[in-house]
């Protein structure tokens, strides 16, 4: 399978007792790919906002320089921000867009904002036209690239995914917005990782991974101003058979530079010579 373009947000907000927390949403466990899991805000890219770039007011770094900094072409590197900027407003009620490229709408609350989302949501309105129709800016300045994540090939469902971080617009508030969300927190980087680590809290290996590496940081300011010098080089996950050292076999699953989320799975068989057949 192809990868699915997307985009996810680590969406930041200071606390009073110093520190950033992290907005995270719980997906419902129904839902066919990681149910149950703490994600980020995203979703895959829609195609039309690879669209004429002239349809798009847009403010902070040129499509160029976005397109140099996420390794794609322009238009690519365009749907890739409006899915980042489009995803935390469907998901979370957070825009990040202003009437001019120096502000941020202050509030996206209230019956005519959620008719809009809702459009949004069912692909009846694209996002181009989202933003002409208020006439607001997108602000791709208030995104940092963080880190890219390709799901592995032996996967069904597969997505190419940029993580971005950025911080709560003064004036916003988040809320459960999805769908595919029962549960929505703001929780410090450190208290996620050690519930992972205890297995009360179920995340995907791209999500544990980036809330380990924004731990150490003091703020969200400090977290946009490293995104910058991060190495988006994509990490992918392999697959290799090797001998169990018993008679048998089985396959270990890697992701490069991540060690903690090496996975040793018996095939069921075993090896030439090591009795014959398939075991149980």
């Amino acid at each position: 399978m192809e990868p699915r373009r997307a985009a996810t947000v680590m969406l930041l907000r200071d606390t009073d007792d110093g520190g950033p927390v992290v907005h995270m949403l719980r997906r419902r466990a129904s839902m066919a790919f990681a149910g149950g899991a703490y994600a980020y805000p995203g979703g895959g890219v829609d195609p039309r906002d690879e669209s004429d770039r002239h349809a798009l007011a847009w403010a902070g770094p040129s499509r160029e320089e976005w397109a140099r900094r996420l390794g794609v072409a322009e238009k690519v590197a365009q749907a890739v921000v409006c899915a980042a900027v489009r995803e935390t407003f469907e998901e979370a009620g957070v825009l990040l867009a202003g009437p001019d490229p120096e502000t941020v709408v202050a509030d996206t609350t209230g019956e005519d904002w959620e008719a809009d989302r809702a459009a949004l949501v069912a692909r009846e309105l694209s996002f181009a036209d989202f933003l002409a129709r208020r006439e607001l800016v997108l602000r791709s300045d208030l995104l940092g690239a963080w880190a890219r994540w390709i799901t592995p090939e032996f996967e069904a469902r597969r997505y190419d995914t940029w993580f971005f971080v950025a911080a709560l617009p003064e004036g916003q508030r988040t809320r459960n917005a999805s769908t595919e969300a029962d549960r929505t927190v703001w929780i410090r980087p450190a208290d996620a990782a050690a519930g992972y680590d205890r297995g009360e809290l179920t995340m995907m290996p791209p999500t544990i991974a980036t809330l380990r590496q924004i731990r150490p940081y003091p703020d969200a300011a400090a977290v946009l101003a490293a995104a910058g010098e991060r190495d988006l080089t994509p990490v992918l996950a392999r697959a290799r058979l090797e001998e169990d050292g018993a008679g048998g076999s089985r396959v270990v699953l890697s992701w490069p530079g991540h060690e903690e989320f090496t996975k040793h799975v018996p095939t069921g068989r075993t090896s030439a010579g090591g009795g014959g057949g398939e075991t149980a």
